[in-house]
């Protein structure tokens, strides 16, 4: 949509869904909550980040903050976990990745501003904060960085070791970050393992989950998932919450998402198709339990989709233009 004012059909204010105009004067490419939930970040073509204070009984969000952050749109927000401070990351078409401070309130500052890839930088994603401060990128030169705050809390230091340099051909879309428990230790009360891996989607239409090599000190490639016949929009990686198994969920310029499952890091993924999108399909987002699964289609509408009991996923709940409300 090419507005300022998020967009809500009747059936959607009938929910409880509240519409406020932005103040942005292009389109809106991002939207993102803090931990908490008490705040909001938007991202937009205008080249500003804005922050916005979300207070219980208030009919819309209070602006606090309007960031002047790039050269060119910007594509994607993030928030740190708040051990760390109030940390804000966003990326743009202009290449850059950009670390926001809060240092009073309202009043934002650069401390950190990565300029080592050669063309838009499309997402990015904050580790774990079991994995102390690190920062995922995925840029439309094809590669992939990690960036990790020193010991000093000052420098960050970019690792694009082995194979993150060719991540993907033609470009990477999306990056996420996996939970750093392994699933299959929570399930088994075994002792907690760390885990380094993420999920990358690329404009060749693959999905791929890498995975950190201690013994190589590199990151590579542990699955190529090839079962989109399009461009690879967004993944995402759902919080465990306990289960014994891996989910991650990815959306298709080909009309689709696929619900990807592990057992274990050594088992292959097995998918699950979701399909009846008119169009193509922009975002997945997982809840905070991952249970549920929130998918941006082309048609202007946000569908919710959670497993049943008899393991098939199914469409619980959708509102926009394209619901047919």
């Amino acid at each position: 949509m090419r507005t300022s004012q998020w967009a809500m059909t009747e059936a959607s204010a009938q929910k409880g869904v509240v519409s406020f105009d932005t103040q942005h004067s292009d389109m809106i490419h991002d939207s993102q909550v803090d931990y908490y939930g008490k705040r909001l970040a938007t991202c937009s073509s205008d080249r500003t980040v804005k922050i916005f204070n979300l207070v219980d009984g208030e009919v819309a969000p209070q602006q606090t903050a309007t960031i002047q952050a790039h050269d060119g749109p910007v594509w994607q927000i993030a928030w740190a976990h708040p051990k760390f401070g109030s940390l804000l990351a966003s990326c743009g078409f202009d290449g850059k990745v950009c670390v926001w401070k809060e240092s009073a309130s309202g009043n934002w500052t650069s401390v950190h501003q990565y300029t080592g890839h050669s063309s838009s930088v499309n997402s990015i994603s904050f580790a774990p904060h079991e994995l102390d401060l690190k920062l995922l990128c995925g840029s439309a030169d094809g590669s992939i960085s990690v960036l990790s705050l020193g010991q000093d809390n000052q420098t960050w230091t970019p690792d694009r070791k082995g194979a993150l340099e060719k991540a993907h051909q033609i470009g990477v879309n999306a990056v996420s970050w996996a939970p750093a428990l392994s699933p299959g230790d929570l399930a088994m009360g075994s002792q907690p393992r760390l885990q380094q891996r993420f999920v990358s989607g690329g404009c060749d239409g693959t999905v791929k989950v890498w995975s950190f090599e201690p013994s190589s000190n590199s990151w590579v490639v542990q699955h190529t998932l090839a079962e989109h016949t399009d461009w690879v929009r967004d993944v995402a990686w759902a919080p465990n919450a306990g289960l014994p198994y891996s989910i991650v969920a990815s959306c298709s310029q080909d009309k689709s998402v696929i619900i990807w499952t592990q057992g274990s890091e050594r088992e292959e993924w097995k998918s699950t198709k979701l399909t009846g999108f008119s169009g193509p399909v922009w975002r997945v987002s997982w809840s905070l339990s991952g249970y549920v699964l929130a998918v941006t289609s082309g048609d202007g509408a946000v569908s919710l989709w959670k497993q049943a009991a008899d393991g098939e996923w199914r469409c619980i709940d959708r509102v926009g233009e394209g619901s047919g409300n």
